[in-house]
């Protein structure tokens, strides 16, 4: 009885083990997420009067699977030789697919995290 516990324990281990080597892996892959629901028109915003060594990140809609929820804009700190992309929704064939802001060394509008040139010389 003692040995059946512990052959299940060790398997439940390696089952959730591998669950968690799995998840991240997938959620990389997916390219981002996609609604068949136009998100609404942004939201006024007051923006405040600029900070030397900061740039302002607009807010945004983000799906949280069920519905749009909006993300207050905010300064954030300046990164040297980069640039901020805000993140947008694109339509596409009917539907909506958002695609993350985030910082960009080339300058040619695709975050580094999400760029397979991430040091394009190719400025724009």
């Amino acid at each position: 009885m003692k040995k059946l516990a512990v052959s299940l324990a060790v398997g439940v281990a390696s089952l959730l083990s591998l669950g968690a080597a799995v998840v991240p892996a997938t959620a990389q892959a997916q390219p981002g997420v996609v609604v068949r629901v136009a998100p609404p028109p942004p939201r006024p915003e007051h923006v405040p009067p600029p900070r030397r060594g900061y740039v302002w990140a607009p807010g945004h809609y983000e799906w949280n699977g069920h519905r749009y929820v909006w993300n207050k804009g905010a300064y954030m700190r300046a990164r040297n030789g980069y640039g901020y992309r805000a993140p947008q929704w694109d339509e596409r064939d009917g539907q909506w697919e958002y695609r993350r802001g985030g910082w960009d060394r080339d300058h040619d509008g695709v975050p580094n995290a999400q760029d397979r040139r991430p040091d394009n010389p190719n400025r724009s």
